[in-house]
């Protein structure tokens, strides 16, 4: 059997594996993700360097879940989800919750 090289996801799904994660219990959760945008100039022919275009470069800067009003195609009902068997939360996870402002 061939090595398996990749695994897509559903939006819904997305949702639902960070909703689980980090223990939303209630409302209705999305897909967020945030893009940045930049521009070069690249070349598209390797036999003619001097043939340049303008570009854009669209990186994806963040991806998460946020809270939606009504049920879409992108959303969860974090109720709903099947609880995994609890665990000790990453340090990630603890640190952002625990940290607190810095003293001057």
């Amino acid at each position: 059997m061939a090595e398996q090289r990749q695994i897509a996801f559903t939006h819904k799904e997305v949702s639902e594996a960070l909703v689980r994660y980090y223990g939303l219990e209630e409302g209705l959760w999305g897909l967020y993700i945030e893009f940045g945008i930049s521009g070069a100039n690249i070349g598209t022919d390797p036999a003619n360097p001097d043939n340049i275009l303008p570009a854009a470069i669209v990186p994806i800067v963040k991806i998460g879940v946020q809270r939606f009003d009504k049920p879409n195609s992108l959303t969860v009902d974090a109720s709903s989800i099947k609880r995994l068997e609890p665990k000790e939360k990453s340090s990630r996870a603890r640190t952002q919750k625990t940290k607190s402002p810095t003293k001057k």
